[in-house]
């Protein structure tokens, strides 16, 4: 076969790993060709539970286009830090993203003395410190820290040393001096870190283990992906004065500008040469879910008058602890009061969130990002029309839904085009 018609053959696969499960997509020369997803079979916080998923998905793919595979790239969660050997065993459960380390704050401090997301009480610095102490491992022991996605990405290798770099900024990596901040690579503990990688780079044919495992050929090749707000940017196609808002379990903004920002809580993204800025909330779909099912959110959303405030003042954490617009791991959930009518509670909830969504953009553009002006809403929350109705008035922007945006498709095409570079110049 000619190499033109190769290229042209060749499928991209990401891999998109949410909070609640994940998503598989196929693309080829013309877009996306399959898209998959399932829940995790097991609990989020279990790394066997990430390969599990992934399994199933792949699993249900016809035989003749996972034999087409040419390139994986994968997205997670951004934060859900997970301990393990060399050879991928896990040593104990994943900390999540939103789990915060209050008690790790001041040696967190001491190791990122300048501040920013790795300085956080609900960073990674934060959750390794937790991690090695739950473990008790003492220092130059086998033991290596890793991401969702950077774990997933050595299982597929059956290799672990590696990691890229947007998952690995709540670890203190730094993309301005590409290298780690503060004391973190003169640490006890410093060789646990992986050896960090851009996204997009392609790391190495997938490993004998996983190949024979997802019956994929030997020649697919493993690309660098990104965090899982980030794969979502790249699937919604922002054009400039655009900001995205990732309405998902927890709420993502996020914004293209001329120069990184500081700040804690503030996470600041390298995609294709720019700048992506923003921050995460511990707030967002996964509140509604502690007090409505799917249904009865869809049923109550329909009752909403978004002309008519309920008048009430909501803070809808999921627990204690928040990372952004406020960066405090002792800020309280306000959850009360709760009025008699459950469409005007879910109503109150919703003005909650569209609160702190514009104290998100307002903490942003003062730490000097541009000024948004639209947003382009993804996530399972962009469907919502009333909740784009109130957003829509309170942030006084035009709202646009991008719901139909795939991330896990974001991630497919990024691996296929650059397996397909790498073709063109070998």
């Amino acid at each position: 076969m000619p190499p033109s018609s190769k290229a042209e053959a060749l499928l991209g696969c990401g891999i998109d790993l949410g909070t609640s499960g994940c998503r598989l997509a196929l693309v080829d020369a013309a877009g996306p060709i399959h898209q998959l997803s399932c829940p995790y079979p097991g609990a989020f916080r279990l790394a066997n539970s990430w390969r599990l998923g992934v399994q199933q998905l792949f699993a249900q793919l016809p035989e003749q286009q996972r034999q087409h595979i040419g390139a994986i790239a994968i997205d997670g969660t951004s934060g859900t830090l997970l301990a393990c050997r060399p050879t991928g065993e896990p040593l104990a459960a994943a900390l999540a993203y939103n789990d915060a380390c209050p008690e790790q704050a001041n040696s967190t401090r001491a190791l990122v003395p300048n501040g920013g997301s790795a300085a956080s009480s609900s960073g990674s610095v934060a959750r390794s410190l937790r991690l090695l102490e739950q473990l008790n491992e003492q220092p130059g022991s086998e033991l290596l820290l890793r991401h969702q996605a950077d774990w997933l990405m050595g299982w597929l290798l059956g290799d672990w040393r590696w990691g890229e770099e947007g998952n690995n900024l709540r670890l203190g990596w730094d993309l301005l001096s590409n290298q780690w901040l503060g004391g973190i690579a003169s640490s006890s503990w410093a060789g646990a870190l992986p050896a960090v990688i851009p996204s997009g780079q392609l790391v190495g044919p997938i490993g004998r283990a996983a190949a024979a495992e997802l019956q994929l050929p030997a020649s697919c090749q493993i690309v660098s992906g990104t965090t899982d707000a980030n794969a979502a940017v790249l699937a919604a196609e922002p054009q400039e004065g655009d900001g995205i808002a990732v309405l998902g379990t927890t709420l993502v903004l996020k914004q293209f500008a001329p120069e990184p920002l500081s700040g804690p809580g503030i996470n600041n993204h390298r995609i294709a040469g720019r700048w992506l800025v923003g921050g995460a909330s511990n707030a967002g779909g996964g509140v509604l879910r502690q007090f409505f099912n799917n249904e009865q959110l869809e049923e109550l959303s329909r009752q909403i008058n978004p002309e008519h405030s309920t008048g009430l003042s909501l803070r809808p954490l999921p627990h204690k602890g928040e990372r952004f617009p406020i960066d405090d791991p002792e800020l309280e959930p306000v959850l009360e009061p709760r009025p008699v009518s459950d469409a005007l509670y879910l109503q109150a909830l919703l003005e909650g969130l569209c609160s702190i969504e514009r104290q998100g953009w307002q903490r942003l553009e003062a730490l000097g990002a541009p000024k948004v002006q639209r947003v382009l809403s993804v996530g399972g929350g962009a469907s919502n029309p009333q909740w784009r109705a109130l957003r829509q008035k309170l942030l006084n922007k035009t709202v646009l839904n991008r719901s139909k945006a795939s991330p896990a498709a974001a991630m497919a095409l990024l691996a296929r085009q650059t397996a397909t570079l790498g073709q063109s110049s070998s």
